[in-house]
């Protein structure tokens, strides 16, 4: 274990799998106290019983990220257990492809309200906080996860490309409202990433014709839309996730979207 976020408090939605869990986990290895919150409570109870086993602190509650009173909880959790909050991560996110005329208002309200509405509550609800600590007390990070989809977009995942646009919106306008209050935001942007939100988005890219067979579609990415001709693992992120946590590593930066796409974005 090291020591780079000793000391360091740190609310993580989408925290029960995928990205987010590997999150709090590298977190903890590196001495945060974390929160993890999620709608599924029972996976982050797995999450905090692996992080508490290894020799970290952590707690779980249970989040759904379109709900304020959620989030104001989430963070009343973390001040109540740990004393303050440091670093908020607003890693909770979801898909559902639909080529472009086939997308419904029910499809593009779940994915808006999920991924931009839940990171403007849990940055607003987080940045409270923070500004209640004092601006002595920072510098204090927020940092929300974008995608290589906030910078392009595909025809079949258009209200996710919306989506993660909003979340750069956010990382650029909630620098300037908070820079104040000694908070930076900024954000990292993953690629094609195995995780089990992939595993899913690979068996609807399947249903809606865009390949051919399940298991397909990283390796068709990987070799056609990929620089380094791979796809990434959560092992490949979360090193810029810390980057952008620890102090004084990232101190001057705030606005930026960081892209960890393996070259997707310049192929």
């Amino acid at each position: 274990m090291s020591n780079r976020l000793n000391g360091k408090n740190a609310l993580i939605t989408g925290a029960a799998q995928g990205m987010g869990a590997a999150v709090a986990e590298e977190y903890a290895r590196h001495g945060a106290r974390v929160c993890l919150g999620d709608i599924n409570i029972d996976g982050c109870n797995d999450v905090v019983e692996r992080i508490r086993a290894a020799g970290g602190e952590a707690i779980a509650v249970k989040l759904d990220v379109t709900s304020r009173a959620d989030h104001a909880a989430a963070v009343a959790a973390t001040v109540k257990a740990f004393g303050g909050i440091n670093v908020t991560v607003q890693n909770a996110g979801i898909n559902k492809p639909l080529m472009f005329l086939d997308i419904t208002e029910e499809n593009w309200r779940n994915i808006m309200d999920v991924n931009a509405l839940g990171v403007l509550l849990g940055m607003q609800e987080a940045a409270r906080q923070m500004i209640k600590q004092g601006r002595e007390n920072g510098p204090y990070k927020i940092i929300n996860v974008g995608s290589i989809l906030s910078r392009q977009a595909f025809d079949d995942v258009v209200p996710y490309s919306c989506s993660k646009h909003a979340v750069l919106a956010m990382i650029n306008g909630g620098a300037k409202a908070l820079v104040g209050h000694n908070i930076t935001v900024n954000g990292y942007a993953p690629g094609v990433v195995r995780t089990e939100l992939w595993e899913q988005l690979d068996k609807d890219l399947v249903a809606i014709g865009k390949f051919e067979k399940e298991g397909e579609s990283m390796d068709k990415l990987a070799e056609t839309m990929i620089l380094m001709k791979r796809y990434s693992y959560p092992e490949d992120i979360i090193g810029t996730a810390v980057f952008l946590a620890a102090s004084p590593d990232s101190d001057y930066m705030t606005g930026q979207l960081l892209m960890i796409d393996g070259g997707m974005v310049i192929q």
